[in-house]
């Protein structure tokens, strides 16, 4: 409630997998920094990496979310916004099951992809089990 700003940004399952899931996430770390109503002084992510391209100072902090309230509040807006976009997601493609799961590997979401194979333009193709599935048909 007393933000002076908050912003969300994230990556396509297809630039995930073009380009990996750590340069995706520091990509969309970048996107949504550069999406806040005002300009920062300084940006502190999560994790050992600085996303490149920020147009401030950015340091990693590991275990960021223990030791800064605002890699904090910034992990749970983006587990609020990832829920949100589950739910989209959920109405869209009612036949995955997403809204009991929210897209984690259930046994219910893992049976709904034996039988539906992947939901377009939402799962990664890079990540298992299609991924292996794609390992197993080069080899043949």
């Amino acid at each position: 409630a007393r933000a002076p700003g908050i912003s969300f940004a994230s990556v396509s399952a297809e630039g995930i997998d073009r380009i990996n899931i750590l340069r995706a996430s520091l990509e969309a770390m970048r996107r949504a920094l550069c999406a806040l109503p005002m300009r920062p002084l300084l940006a502190l992510a999560d994790g050992r990496d600085v996303p490149p391209g920020l147009p401030c100072e950015g340091r990693a902090l590991v275990k960021g979310d223990q030791r800064s309230q605002s890699i904090a509040a910034a992990s749970i807006v983006a587990k609020v916004m990832r829920d949100r976009m589950m739910a989209c997601c959920a109405e869209r493609n009612e036949r995955y099951g997403f809204h009991g799961h929210a897209g984690y590997a259930t046994e219910r979401h893992r049976a709904a992809i034996e039988i539906h194979g992947p939901a377009p333009r939402l799962h990664r193709m890079s990540f298992s089990p299609f991924r292996v599935e794609a390992e197993i048909v080069a080899l043949v």
